[in-house]
């Protein structure tokens, strides 16, 4: 594959000049960084104290209304799931079409991938109540032969999460170990002790090179069907019901689709402040936002087809309790939410066919947040309405949320913030290797020996 001056980062970089910029990464924060953290550290323990309140009084704190009993834990459960998607997709998908636009921003992908689904971990964990029996979710070998019940969704979102993760961490170690090795010969005192263990003995000698490019390879290949089946799974908690606004076979590539979509959000509201606390701009730069805005313009676009087809779906159909639950989504109670998801997905996103919006990183951090939050309200309005609109009218209740859901939304997003921070101030967010990759070997001069 050739590279060209607009593939790689900078014409004018050297080898050199790329290990030096990630390693000062890793050096004294600024007074930025230091704010980010403490922020989120002050978020989390929001969320540690709520919870610490549902384990006491239980889960009669939450907002749960007959019949909603799935509500802002599991929107938020669905909502982080949804987000780690993006770094599989630009690491392992993107990887395997060998794009060259990936190599800048994949690494934080990969990290953002792994700390999202730790979050969404803690859910189902949150949500079953009786939090300190969690492990009864595993099908471990016990003598009361106590098993779970394989016909519920909350077994399958455990395997799903556990393989998730396990693949995940395991593509972004593998991946980190020839850029921490590097790291390792720049760095003194305990940190290059440290960098040392963690690099295995990498040397930087043909014979590893030729084993991790082979091994880097088959775990982009494995990771590549999780990207379709995690969120597949996920979307089946709901599609295999027969609840109206749930019974739809769409529903797989539609939560596929908007997990990659929120997924890339993330992804710019990440990165477009990252890349200014740590001074890494000439590595990430405009060229890469722009193809990050064209993917996150094709998912949108899909998923404003989705919708479409759902509404499309439920009218032709003919089914009244299908018609009454999309028809309540815009113009019931709750019509606020329902507008919410279809403005800032549907619309929004339709922006970026312009490409001063694509370029301009205000607009995109700006587009980035609008995303998250419309993908967010997405996953609250399909569990929400739909559990509250059942088939008898006389059933129906609304959702109704307290202190206790905000509290650990909020401490979910401060969870997820403190570790990938963290991950930021430890180890290189842009992959040395591959960025070197792609600068162009510097050409003899005519006439030199």
């Amino acid at each position: 594959m050739t590279a060209t001056l607009h593939d790689h980062p900078h014409p004018n970089m050297t080898h050199a000049d790329v290990t030096r910029d990630v390693v000062a990464t890793l050096q004294t924060p600024s007074r930025g960084y230091y704010l980010a953290l403490f922020s989120a550290i002050g978020l989390f323990l929001v969320g540690a104290v709520t919870f610490l309140a549902l384990l006491k009084d239980g889960l009669g704190l939450a907002g749960y209304t007959p019949p909603v009993f799935w509500s802002v834990y599991i929107t938020t459960f669905v909502f982080w799931v949804g987000i780690g998607h993006a770094g599989t997709l630009i690491s392992a998908i993107l990887f395997l079409f060998r794009s060259p636009w990936r190599t800048a921003v994949y690494r934080s992908t990969e990290a953002m991938t792994v700390f999202a689904v730790m979050t969404a971990g803690l859910f189902p964990i949150i949500h079953i109540g009786r939090q300190w029996i969690f492990y009864w979710l595993l099908p471990y070998p016990n003598q009361r032969w106590l098993w779970p019940n394989f016909k519920s969704p909350l077994i399958w979102d455990v395997f799903a999460i556990s393989t998730y993760l396990t693949v995940s961490t395991t593509f972004l170690v593998v991946g980190l170990v020839p850029d921490i090795a590097a790291v390792r010969d720049k760095m003194t005192g305990w940190r290059k002790k440290l960098y040392s263990a963690l690099s295995i003995g990498w040397t930087g000698a043909d014979s590893q090179w030729r084993h991790y490019s082979r091994g880097y390879l088959y775990l982009a290949a494995l990771a590549t069907p999780l990207v379709l089946s995690v969120h597949s799974v996920v979307s089946w908690d709901f599609a295999m019901s027969i609840i109206p606004g749930w019974h739809g076979t769409i529903f797989a590539p539609y939560f596929v689709a908007g997990a990659i979509y929120s997924g890339i959000g993330m992804v710019l509201t990440l990165v477009i402040p990252l890349r200014k606390v740590l001074k890494i701009e000439h590595m990430i730069t405009e060229y890469h936002f722009d193809n990050l805005a064209k993917l996150t313009l094709l998912t949108g676009s899909i998923l404003f087809y989705a919708y479409a087809m759902e509404y499309f779906v439920g009218w032709y159909s003919s089914n009244i309790f299908e018609q009454t639950t999309f028809w309540r989504r815009a113009f019931g109670p709750q019509w606020w939410s329902g507008w919410t998801m279809i403005i800032c997905n549907a619309f929004v996103s339709q922006l970026l066919w312009f490409k001063k919006i694509r370029t301009n990183l205000t607009s995109l951090f700006v587009i980035s947040i609008f995303i998250n939050i419309g993908m967010w309200f997405e996953r609250y309005v399909i569990i929400t309405s739909s559990l509250a609109n059942d088939f008898l009218p006389f059933a129906w209740g609304q959702m109704n949320p307290t202190w206790a859901d905000w509290g650990i939304l909020v401490g979910s997003f401060g969870w997820f913030g403190m570790y990938f921070l963290l991950f930021a101030r430890t180890f290189p967010v842009v992959a040395i290797q591959e960025i070197k990759e792609m600068i162009p070997m510097p050409r003899r001069k005519k006439g030199a020996h």
